[in-house]
C-alpha cells in the first residue's frame, strides 16, 4: 500500500497546526460547539493511536475493532492534552504516529492483511457515519482522504477572519 497520501495528509495537518500555533493568538476561540486547536489535535492523536492499534492487531493475527467514540470524549481529549504537554507535545505525538502508521500501514502488511475486515463504528458530532466492517486499508485511506484533511481545514478555520477558511465541523 502506498502511504504517500497518508504522509502528505499528516504533513498538511501538522503545517496547519503550526500555522495556528504561530498565529500570535495564544488560544484561538472556536465557534460554540466546536473544538479548539488543542482539542482537535488531541482527537487526531487518539484516532492515530486507534489506527496504530488496529494495524498492529491485524499484523499480529489478533481480532480487532475500530471505534472512534473515545476520541470525541471531552474528558479524554483534555487528559490527552495534559499528558502530551499541550499543543507542541500533541504535534510531536502526531508526527511520530504519522511515521509509525506510514511504516506499519505500508510495506509491512500483505495484501491479505490490508483486506482484513475490521468491525468499525465511526461517529461525527453525534451522527453515525459507519457501523460495518471496513477493510484495514480503508481505515488507513480514510485518514489520508477524509479525517486528516478535514481537521487541517478545521484548524485553519480558527485563524482570524480572512486568514482561515469555512469552519467545517469534522469529528
Amino acid at each position: 500500500m502506498d502511504t504517500t497520501p497518508l504522509r502528505d495528509a499528516y504533513r498538511s495537518l501538522l503545517d496547519a497546526a503550526a500555522t495556528v500555533a504561530d498565529s500570535g493568538d495564544a488560544s484561538p476561540v472556536p465557534p460554540a460547539g466546536e473544538w479548539n486547536a488543542d482539542q482537535i489535535l488531541a482527537h487526531v492523536a487518539l484516532v492515530g493511536a486507534a489506527t496504530i492499534t488496529a494495524v498492529s492487531s491485524v499484523a499480529s493475527g489478533a481480532v480487532t475493532t475500530y471505534d472512534n467514540r473515545l476520541a470525541q470524549d471531552t474528558w479524554t481529549l483534555e487528559r490527552v492534552i495534559a499528558l502530551a504537554g499541550g499543543n507542541a507535545g500533541l504535534r510531536d505525538r502526531i508526527r511520530i504516529q504519522a511515521d509509525a502508521l506510514c511504516a506499519l500501514g505500508g510495506p509491512m502488511l500483505s495484501e491479505a492483511e490490508l483486506d482484513t475486515p475490521v468491525p468499525t463504528l465511526l461517529l461525527s458530532n453525534g451522527t453515525l457515519l459507519v457501523d460495518e466492517p471496513v477493510p484495514l486499508r480503508g481505515l488507513v485511506a480514510g485518514l489520508a482522504e477524509v479525517e486528516l484533511p478535514g481537521h487541517a481545514k478545521q484548524l485553519l478555520a480558527l485563524l482570524p477572519d480572512g486568514a482561515g477558511q469555512h469552519r467545517p465541523q469534522v469529528y
